[in-house]
């Protein structure tokens, strides 16, 4: 019978909590070793994903980075026997594990396949018990890099370059980098005359912090980027800031709580540069006092649930969004809206572009705006690859006479393009003019459709 914590005497918390913990590490480990057996035995068709990654991501609450983590050691641990045993034992965290398989998998170049050995056994009983630090791993890593990692010094060494670019729960970017002498000192060069204090007017001190002042220098060098001509393309299109708003939050000025429960589908999309472009979308919904049932504003019992559920989440377009970033408010969609082109695209009352019907093969870029608009990035349940990493796909396809307009249409990315075309997975519009797939009897034997990705989600009944 299992007892209440409160039940539990000091000695018995303190023993339970180890216990969690020692089992936790041993689940871990475990999870990785199924990890590696589905990475040899499952196929991409079952999976859905050209990895376990995406399914992990898919299937459970593991983020993208920490699914790709799990695979990334599951691969690695098979070529390092005693790794994976410290951490099968449970004696050695994950963690650890990770930071020696980096290691033991690019060791530094002059160092002789008999001392990288030798300091892979040494770091392994660093890692093991709970006496185990971090700092005193890298410290040892840093020493064997810095002594055996070839003739360039680390300041001119432009292999060890690195930025990492992570997307926070928050809507924030957190960025990190890692430069060699030359690229840091081009960095340093174009944020200099930007991070200058600024007093006002009056000669009042520039308060901001040294770090604010870079950061938002930094922002000024993107904005520059995307101003020139001469910037490669991207899907065929030079690469812009793309901002999906609906037209009436767009230019209803009177704050948010008159149009916090709009109804009315109407989308944009804008960039802050001289050639940027944008979508404004409008449509023929009915207003959110009348949407599920809510009639005469006043709710009740489950309609009025389902209404401020639908208000509360959405479909993307009942505030400001972006490809990368996700979500923005509505006032700063409005002034990243000051300085750019606004493109129409007309939406339906399912948030779906009415149809731009073309005779061509090809998706144009009004097309992919509007493709973009509704699917948001790769429509394949789970995956909402960005919409710049994917292709519009001819559900009929154009050599059996299927046209290219928006009822025939979805993003998909460049892996699930070519799963649908080789695999049993189909994608159909359905009657909300949205995408929905059907996976096949292999992985679902009842083959029930699934919502895309930007539109599934929890649901209130």
């Amino acid at each position: 019978m299992t007892v209440d914590i409160w039940q539990l005497s000091e000695a018995e918390l303190l023993a339970d909590a180890a216990d969690v913990s020692h089992r936790i590490q041993l689940m871990e480990a475990r999870r990785i070793a199924l990890v590696a057996e589905i990475d040899t035995r499952v196929a991409r068709e079952k999976l859905g994903f050209p990895g376990p990654a995406g399914w992990l991501t898919s299937t459970t609450l593991l983020t993208p980075g920490k699914a790709t983590k799990i695979v990334a050691l599951a691969r690695g641990l098979k070529n390092f026997p005693d790794i994976a045993d410290a951490v099968n034992t449970g004696v050695m965290s994950v963690d650890h594990a990770a930071l020696i398989l980096d290691f033991a998998e690019t060791p530094p170049k002059n160092l002789p396949q008999e001392g990288s050995d030798i300091a892979r056994k040494a770091m392994i009983t660093a890692a093991t018990g709970p006496g185990a630090r971090t700092d005193r791993i890298r410290e040892a890593i840093t020493k064997l890099k810095d002594t055996y990692g070839g003739n360039k010094p680390p300041p001119e060494d432009t292999d060890r370059n690195e930025l990492f670019a992570s997307k926070t729960l928050n809507g924030r970017l957190a960025l990190k980098g890692d430069f060699d002498a030359v690229t840091g000192e081009k960095l340093l060069t174009a944020l200099s005359p930007l991070t200058e204090p600024r007093p006002a007017a009056d000669g009042t001190p520039d308060e901001r912090s040294p770090a604010l002042r870079r950061a938002e220098a930094f922002g000024h060098i993107p904005d520059r980027y995307l101003a020139s001509s001469n910037r490669p393309t991207e899907g065929g299109e030079k690469p812009h800031v793309n901002l999906h708003i609906t037209l009436r939050d767009l230019t209803n000025l009177r704050g948010t709580a008159a149009g916090a429960g709009s109804g009315d589908r109407e989308s944009g999309s804008g960039s802050g540069s001289d050639e940027n472009t944008g979508t404004a979308t409008r449509s023929d919904s009915a207003s959110s006092s009348t949407r599920d049932g809510d009639a005469d504003g006043c709710d009740s019992g489950p309609a009025s649930d389902r209404g401020a559920y639908r208000d509360l989440f959405g479909d993307g377009t009942t505030v400001g969004w972006l490809p990368w970033m996700g979500p923005l408010t509505r006032e700063t969609s409005r002034q990243l809206a000051c300085d750019c082109i606004l493109t129409a695209i007309v939406m339906d009352e399912n948030g779906s572009p009415i149809n731009l019907a073309r005779t061509a093969r090809t998706v144009t870029a009004k097309q992919k705006r509007a493709l973009t608009a509704r699917d948001h990035g790769c429509a394949f349940p789970g995956c909402g690859k960005p919409a710049a990493w994917t292709e519009g796909h001819h559900i009929w396809h154009w050599t059996d006479g299927g046209p290219t307009d928006m009822n025939n249409l979805v993003l998909l990315c460049g892996f699930h393009h070519r799963l649908i075309h080789h695999s049993d997975w189909e994608v159909f519009i359905a009657a909300d003019n949205h995408p929905w797939f059907i996976p096949p009897a292999t992985v679902d034997p009842y083959r029930q459709p699934r919502q895309s990705h930007a539109r599934a989600g929890p649901h209130i009944t």
